[in-house]
């Protein structure tokens, strides 16, 4: 029974040290340490609110948290909390009053990224030499100027308040915590002086075990993205770089779903991109260069400001280097895969100050199925005549890409092999053209494409088509050059040699017929869903006076020699007329 009595005096002093203590311990006494070591570490002035001690949770809790910015950037708060909870040891608190740090949770952060012209964020300074002298040099001031107090300063406070010297070479904070993490937190990135509006992250929560500045942590995070849709990030990363931040090594894998192209801010709104994409893949930092690589499947893509969302999904496979201080990289691999068409990109770009990527890339694609490409003109914002589709054959295509991404300019040459132009016939618009003069026969209803072939200029301002030649079997060939204006307006000049039936039908027109074929000289006007074949009415007089001449004046060098009298029959021919006799 006293072996009872006595435990349960123990008992009942322990419950009474537990709940005097909150009373006994003024917390709030530790705050100037807290604050002080904090904004040592970080090179940030840190300001915690008021101080509440939990022996339940084994834990401080404070009202709010400030950090502040870099002042370069901002003087607003670099993170503003609602709530910060500092784990702690409770056996040394109670009995020495000594405050030994477990883990830190903060709650419903608000995070303000920055990127400054030259590339720099505003996260770049944090814990680096010259902002620990700053921050160092601030803390000193304050306590001269607050009255002295008769505690003794900790080591860390004592350290906390030395200025470095201006020969101490860079190095990271010693600080270590078992636990950090961030919860229900919001993040708003954005470029300094840019008029685009800042990409927004909610519901961040980051977790961080065995943090330091000093050594290589795990970490993961999680956060909705801009927009619509989410992301997940899990890895390792550190040591803290010294001297910037923003280059700290990092080993993570990244999984992405939903991201909104258009809605998420990551390009510009006049590109005209949207679409929701997949993404899963990894990043690889030696805080040099970032290695990424991966695999994104997009759905109901648009590329074009004048497009429509394509109907089948878009997948590519890439990996790119990225210069991390020069803000520039290289596309090593970059396949475009659309059912079973391919196309690969490669080249480099850079990011300006303003965020905007510039590119110099090229497109090789050689041989890619036309019925899987004809799902994706919509989205490219390229629009064939009404009722018509491409079926069958292949596409080939060598085009650079170079400019900013929102004013970007594709250039070089494409071919079009085997194909049928369903639903438009060419040479029935031909026919309709002879009409004119007294001629013409139908050629069906679709136009067959044994070849295609031209010089592309696809520009903001337009489309530009050269050295066009495309070979249709029932016609002949055609052959000019035309524009496409940005609201789909064409504006071509032509010229069909037609062989084969075609010539039989248009042979009656005046003046094209000959031994070597038909030459029919039309434009296309009107749009490219609604286009309009109109005869060259100019084309065909030169082609009627050509034709004409060159029979008159074929014989001038026989009869004789009187070349003075077969010239004048041959000019009077022209207008059938015959010199008198």
């Amino acid at each position: 029974m006293r072996a009872l009595k006595i435990i349960g005096i123990i008992i009942g002093i322990l419950i009474l040290v537990v709940i005097a203590a909150p009373f006994l311990i003024n917390v709030n006494d530790f705050r100037p340490r807290i604050e002080a070591e904090l904004s040592n570490a970080l090179g940030r002035q840190v300001k915690v609110g008021n101080l509440r001690l939990s022996i339940l949770s084994q834990s401080v809790g404070a009202d709010d948290l400030s950090i502040a910015d870099d002042p370069a950037f901002s003087q607003q708060p670099f993170i503003k909390a609602k709530a910060l909870k500092v784990g702690v040891e409770m056996i040394p608190l109670i009995t020495s009053k000594a405050l030994h740090v477990t883990d830190i949770t903060i709650d419903q952060p608000q995070v303000s990224l920055l990127r400054a012209a030259n590339g720099k964020w505003n996260y770049s300074s944090l814990g680096t030499s010259d902002a620990k002298a700053n921050t160092a040099k601030n803390n000193n001031a304050a306590k001269q100027s607050q009255p002295t107090s008769s505690a003794k300063p900790s080591a860390a406070e004592s350290s906390s308040s030395a200025k470095p010297s201006s020969s101490e070479p860079t190095s990271n904070p010693n600080l270590s915590i078992a636990k950090l993490n961030v919860k229900n937190g919001r993040v708003t990135v954005s470029n300094v002086g840019s008029l685009s509006k800042p990409r927004v992250y909610d519901n961040v929560d980051i977790g961080m075990r065995n943090f330091s500045f000093t050594s290589q942590f795990p970490f993961t995070l999680t956060a909705n993205l801009p927009g619509g849709g989410n992301a997940g990030v899990e890895g390792k990363a550190g040591p803290i770089d010294a001297s910037d931040a923003s280059l700290t090594p990092l080993d993570a894998k990244v999984n992405v779903k939903q991201l909104d192209i258009g809605a998420s801010g990551f390009v510009e709104p006049s590109t005209g991109f949207s679409g929701l994409v997949d993404f899963a893949g990894t990043i690889n930092s030696n805080g040099k260069e970032a290695e990424s690589k991966g695999t994104a499947n997009a759905t109901k893509l648009k590329l074009s400001p004048k497009g429509s969302p394509a109907s089948i999904p878009v997948q590519v496979k890439y990996v790119v280097v990225h210069d991390l201080q020069n803000q520039s990289g290289q596309l090593r691999q970059g396949d475009v895969i659309v059912g079973k068409a391919l196309a690969k990109l490669t080249g480099g770009y850079r990011l300006t100050p303003q965020g905007t990527a510039v590119l110099n890339l090229k497109l090789n694609a050689d041989g890619m199925p036309v019925n899987d490409l004809e799902a994706m003109l919509p989205a490219l914002g390229i629009t064939l005549p009404s009722g018509s589709s491409l079926q069958g054959g292949t596409l080939t295509a060598d085009l650079t890409l170079v400019g900013p991404a929102d004013k970007l300019v594709i250039d070089g040459p494409v071919k079009l092999t085997d194909s049928k132009l369903a639903g438009f016939s060419l040479g029935s618009k031909l026919a309709e053209v002879s009409k004119f003069t007294g001629g013409g026969q139908s050629t069906g209803s679709d136009t067959v494409i044994q070849n295609f072939s031209a010089n592309a200029h696809i520009a903001p301002t337009g489309t530009t088509t050269d050295n066009v030649n495309l070979t249709i079997p029932s016609l002949g060939v055609v052959t000019g050059n035309g524009t496409i204006s940005p609201t789909n307006a064409l504006d071509y000049k032509m010229n069909a040699a037609l062989s084969g039936t075609a010539v039989s039908g248009l042979t009656q027109m005046a003046g094209i017929g000959g031994k070597g074929g038909a030459s029919l000289p039309f434009t296309i006007e009107g749009t490219t869903s609604n286009p309009k074949v109109m005869p060259d009415v100019k084309g065909m007089l030169n082609s009627q006076l050509k034709s004409g001449v060159a029979s008159q004046l074929g014989n001038l060098t026989g009869n004789n020699g009187n070349n003075s009298n077969n010239i004048q029959n041959a000019i009077g021919g022209l207008f059938g007329k015959k010199k008198p006799k």
